[in-house]
């Protein structure tokens, strides 16, 4: 049995009885928080995802096949939800939002604002409701039942015991106004790995994930980008616009004077692009444009390279770049 008597113990001690609320990122962490709780019978009323029109084309069929998955189980499927934005805004997406203010998302500058604009405050609406406005819709029976009976509703939050998670879920209040937080991977003591093992051994190794994020995050790794030219160059395109956009647009703080050149004439050499300890691009020290002149991934226009050689270079390097701690998903094939 993948969960030990003490384990499921431990969880339905914490969450049973509980008006449960997964809050469901499509990756590793979250896919096995939903295993977990299948194994210790305990069943969510919601499982809420939010949609950034931004995700790898992987994602969406993970995404899929956890559908399939829930209706197998008999549980509510997940329920999509995504920021709907005012007439006239020009944009309805993260994307469109960097591209309409010239600007990086804010993981870039170090703050979190798009994950709360664009991930948190919609699956908090998708719950509660909201009276007006272009999100408006009427609260989940779950948010209705507990005003009425006075429960509190428990989120459930994929961070496992990695060190990066610890510190995020020890720097997040254990409650606020409307909701309650349980991390429930923490309370098994699990770490990636076991993640990867209880999806492998209770779906199979085709149902374990990529790592679920924007193809444009500052977060992503140099063997991440190298996997994204091979497997999705149109999104990595996108990806090196919206920097280009941002670093070049009325907000750029590169300027010719100080640095001897232009930033479309740094990006191409390696020795000539300012060493500093702000943000110079998407990889929040790196600008990606840069990273892909350097590493002969883009043509003279920025375009990502897409012969056979190519493809196979890419896969090779970022195979070569990926350290023991990724997961072991589907990116390890060609």
């Amino acid at each position: 049995m993948p969960l030990t008597h003490r384990q499921r113990h431990q969880l339905r001690a914490k969450l049973g009885d509980r008006l449960l609320a997964v809050c469901y990122g499509v990756g590793v962490d979250s896919t096995a928080l939903l295993v977990a709780l299948k194994l210790a019978g305990l069943r969510p009323r919601i499982i809420t995802c939010a949609d950034l029109n931004a995700e790898k084309r992987l994602t969406l069929d993970h995404l899929d096949q956890m559908q399939r998955i829930l209706a197998q189980w008999g549980w509510p499927p997940v329920s999509m939800c995504r920021k709907k934005t005012l007439p006239g805004t020009g944009y309805d997406d993260l994307f469109g939002n960097c591209i309409a203010n010239q600007t990086l998302p804010s993981l870039a500058f170090g703050m979190k604002s798009c994950s709360s604009k664009w991930k948190r405050i919609p699956q908090d609406q998708l719950i509660k409701g909201v009276k007006s406005g272009p999100n408006a819709a009427e609260p989940h029976p779950i948010w209705i039942e507990a005003r009425r009976t006075g429960q509190r509703i428990l989120k459930l939050i994929g961070y496992d015991c990695s060190p990066a998670d610890i510190r995020r879920s020890r720097n997040l209040p254990e409650a606020d106004a409307d909701f309650d937080y349980e991390y429930p991977l923490q309370i098994l003591g699990w770490m990636r790995a076991d993640c990867i093992d209880i999806i492998t051994e209770v779906l199979g190794a085709d149902h374990v994930p990529v790592k679920s994020a924007c193809f444009f995050c500052p977060a992503t790794k140099q063997w991440e980008l190298f996997w994204l030219a091979a497997h999705e160059p149109d999104l990595l395109e996108r990806a090196l616009f919206l920097e280009r956009n941002a670093l070049t647009g009325r907000h750029s703080r590169f300027d010719e004077v100080e640095f001897g050149a232009s930033w479309e004439e740094m990006v191409r050499s390696a020795d000539r692009f300012p060493s500093s300890n702000t943000t110079v691009g998407l990889g929040r020290n790196f600008a990606w444009n840069q990273w892909a002149r350097i590493n002969d991934v883009v043509d003279d226009a920025f375009r990502v390279k897409r012969g056979a050689a190519d493809r196979a270079r890419f896969l090779i390097m970022s195979d070569r770049l990926r350290g023991d701690d990724n997961a072991r998903d589907a990116r390890c094939v060609a």
